[in-house]
């Protein structure tokens, strides 16, 4: 764990609080808010996970009034444990405590915000709705599968600035009687967002458990960062950090600035043919030895287009080189061709805080093949570097593949 523990004074008595900040030390306040397990494992880790997105992150004891220090797991005894304390929590005495750590968030050289964020996840759920529609410094309140808001539907009318909710559409403790309940009165404030994520059930995003999705995880956690941005900040140039890591890529050939520019344990995928690495070690072990020094002379990228969003760059853009040498990344175990290559490439690119957290690259393969001659298009809908001539320039035929195109010549159009 990254952070450290710190005392939350609240005028009368004092509690402990996990507290962890960004790689700059200071960032726009969040607040966290536990599931009913208590300040365990899970919940630090995902105050570390926001503080690399550049957020100074408090998880307050909410237990401290019952027991201090409760961290509980997920065995059958641990849920005893855990709804015994639920039962005899105050939500009140909660926000009360929500509070204190938005008072000593105000305090602290780590905080560079007036206003803050509160982001909790089960009985923490509920909490950040709480917060959002009490609080006057809660500017967004971001809610994973909280339970009971149905009981306080009310209190969106003292909603104080923009409130997310992430429902999963399988969750036990939310029907889908009461999750429609809950989103019908939802679509009478515009300051209310509500997220749908099919299949999954509660504590989706609770990494490790059984019962974690990674893509409804991933899905939910770009759309509260993108929340928590335009609410607070940090704002950082996407396009300007993509562009820095690609010069190292393909122009300085440098492998640790390339790596520099990542976070600890990132990962680069090339779907097509499934190369890259995941984690700092593997990840520098492909860039340095099959990826980096490994490229043609002349390759060269032609952008198309590039839409960048709160934590995620999208660039469509074409890749040609000479196919002089054997490019283990690209066309592994193919020997040099000498056959000039154009590819229409697609790169999803997810950022956390200022730095790269993984590449998504995308191409059709067939059409490489095509163009060095290893694959026949006689008969198959595939093509060669038609496809990127004609990405560059859309009033190139289309249709070519279809046979049946000639025949809806002259045909009425409805």
């Amino acid at each position: 764990m990254n952070g450290t523990y710190v005392d939350i004074n609240n005028g009368r008595q004092s509690f402990k609080a996990y507290l962890t900040v960004p790689e700059t030390g200071h960032g726009p306040g969040i607040i966290l808010c536990q599931e009913i397990f208590g300040v365990n494992e899970v919940m630090r880790k995902q105050a570390d996970y926001l503080a690399e997105e550049g957020y100074t992150v408090i998880v307050p004891d909410l237990y401290w009034r019952q027991q201090r220090g409760v961290e509980l797991g997920y065995t059958p005894e641990d849920f005893e444990k855990a709804f015994k304390l639920y039962t005899e929590f105050s939500e009140d005495l909660a926000i009360e405590d929500i509070q204190s750590c938005i008072q000593f968030l105000s305090e602290s050289e780590a905080c560079i915000s007036a206003e803050f964020g509160v982001v909790g996840y089960c009985l923490g759920g509920k909490l950040a709705y709480l917060a959002g529609c009490r609080l006057a410094k809660i500017k967004t309140a971001v809610s994973y599968y909280g339970v009971g808001i149905e009981k306080s539907l009310s209190e969106l009318n003292q909603l104080k600035g923009t409130l997310i909710l992430h429902m999963p559409e399988l969750d036990e403790f939310c029907p889908e009687s009461i999750r429609h309940q809950i989103i019908n009165t939802a679509k009478s404030y515009p300051d209310v967002q509500t997220f749908v994520y099919p299949a999954v059930g509660h504590a989706f995003a609770r990494v490790g458990e059984d019962h974690y999705n990674k893509p409804a995880s991933d899905l939910a956690h770009g759309r509260t960062i993108a929340a928590l941005r335009k609410a607070l900040g940090p704002d950082y140039d996407l396009e300007a950090l993509w562009e820095e890591h690609v010069r190292y890529e393909f122009e300085t050939r440098n492998v640790p600035q390339t790596m520099a520019t990542m976070v600890a344990e990132p990962y680069v995928n090339h779907i097509p043919t499934m190369t890259g690495g995941v984690g700092y070690a593997q990840l520098s072990r492909f860039y340095r030895h099959h990826f980096i020094h490994n490229n043609p002379k002349d390759m060269a990228l032609t952008p198309i287009s590039r839409t960048v969003g709160a934590s995620q760059l999208v660039d469509e853009f074409i890749m040609s080189f000479t196919h002089d040498e054997e490019i283990d990344w690209l066309i592994p175990g193919i020997k040099p061709t000498g056959k000039f290559v154009q590819i229409p490439m697609l790169g999803v690119i997810k950022f956390r805080g200022p730095k790269l957290c993984h590449e998504h690259i995308y191409w059709d393969q067939a059409s490489v093949l095509v163009q060095l001659g290893i694959l026949n298009p006689q008969g198959l809908p595939i093509a060669g570097e038609e496809t990127a001539l004609k990405l560059l320039d859309e009033r190139l035929p289309s249709n070519t593949l279809m046979d049946s195109w000639g025949s809806s010549e002259g045909k009425a159009i409805d």
